[in-house]
């Protein structure tokens, strides 16, 4: 069966000027995604999707094919779903599963992606695997909205008060990857399809990388992460 990896990475970040092309350890944030995706046995084709020169230069100098979109699918408001049906169209071939990797989320491996793309193969009923890690202290339970005078209004009904090892288990979208079946995302124009299924990572290695503190979050992460991930 055929996987197609699209690495969405627009040129007009805010939170993190040229964050996509920023170093993280020892390369650009977005040769990580890359180098996910190359090391899976199950990956057919693998495309970054960009507007901008700057990074189409640094993905292609580590070995990846870019197919650039226009201006019009990379705004502040654009949706990754056009970007991603953009570059499926504009490669005129048929896969069975379209995964995306997005470059804010670099703590992932191959055999990640290749545990993902088995799940899809093997269980048919299922359109879409979502990657998320368990949330503890960052319980629902433990939200609230505001009223008009500050109150404090639970967003749970249940469990404000619960020991935390008391409460039901709560899962997280972590970033990391977001595996659909062709047909669905073309049918549902989401990723976020209606038959979809958990792959659960490790909260130990939450970095999702929006803002300058993000960044530092996954440097100080990144070194460990690479010692645990390395082969010995």
């Amino acid at each position: 069966m055929k996987t197609l990896v699209i690495i969405p990475a627009r040129g007009g970040s805010k939170g993190v000027p040229n964050k996509n092309i920023k170093i993280l350890g020892d390369k650009p944030l977005i040769a990580h995604a890359i180098a996910c995706a190359q090391a899976s046995q199950k990956a057919t084709r693998i495309i970054v999707s960009t507007d901008a020169e700057a990074i189409a230069v640094v993905a292609q100098q580590y070995d990846c094919e870019v197919v650039l979109r226009p201006e019009s699918l990379a705004t502040d408001t654009s949706n990754v779903v056009t970007a991603v049906a953009h570059v499926y169209a504009e490669l005129q071939e048929d896969f069975d599963f379209i995964v995306l990797l997005q470059p804010t989320s670099p703590l992932r491996t191959g055999a990640d992606l290749d545990a993902i793309i088995t799940l899809l193969e093997e269980e048919d009923h299922v359109d879409g695997v979502i990657s998320v890690i368990p949330m503890d202290d960052m319980h629902p339970a433990r939200m609230y909205t505001l009223g008009n005078a500050a109150e404090l209004i639970p967003f749970m009904t249940t469990g404000e008060t619960a020991r935390r090892q008391d409460l039901a288990p709560v899962y997280y979208r972590n970033g990391c990857f977001y595996a659909v079946r062709t047909n669905a995302f073309l049918t549902e124009k989401s990723f976020m399809v209606a038959r979809k299924k958990a792959y659960v990572m490790s909260a130990e290695w939450l970095a999702n990388i929006d803002t300058p503190r993000d960044f530092k979050i996954a440097e100080l992460l990144y070194a460990d992460w690479k010692h645990e991930n390395t082969p010995h």
